[in-house]
């Protein structure tokens, strides 16, 4: 069993930054993906970025790529997600979510989710 919990979310400007944070905790991630997904309300959730956590390998959504940046500590089981150059559309709730090695672009792919934190971004 994994247990996720992200932090880090908030109130920000367009053109600001956040970073966002999950820590994981349950068990070793060595065979795991990290990834982090959003849902901003009346739409579906969004694929923004997945980590592999043994080689750390990366991948991202169109619409972030060159602005947002996955990275994950090792050493603290944790995941972040460095958010810059952020735009109202961006704004939603942020969920990390742990998967298999291969877990990439699908919400169904990952089977352990954390709650979530909200991040607002104003015009």
């Amino acid at each position: 069993q994994v247990q996720l919990a992200e932090s880090g979310g908030g109130l920000v400007q367009a053109g600001g930054s956040l970073r966002l944070s999950c820590a994981a905790s349950g068990r070793t991630f060595e065979s795991y993906a990290m990834g982090w997904f959003r849902q901003a309300p009346g739409k579906e959730r969004e694929f923004v970025a997945v980590i592999s956590w043994g080689d750390g390998s990366t991948y991202y959504g169109d619409s972030v790529k060159g602005r947002f940046t996955i990275s994950r500590d090792v050493a603290k089981n944790t995941g972040n997600l460095q958010m810059n150059s952020l735009r109202p559309e961006d704004t939603a709730v942020y969920y990390c979510a742990a998967g298999g090695v291969r877990a990439r672009y699908n919400d169904y792919e990952y089977n352990y989710w954390g709650q979530g934190t909200q991040v607002t971004v104003s015009s």
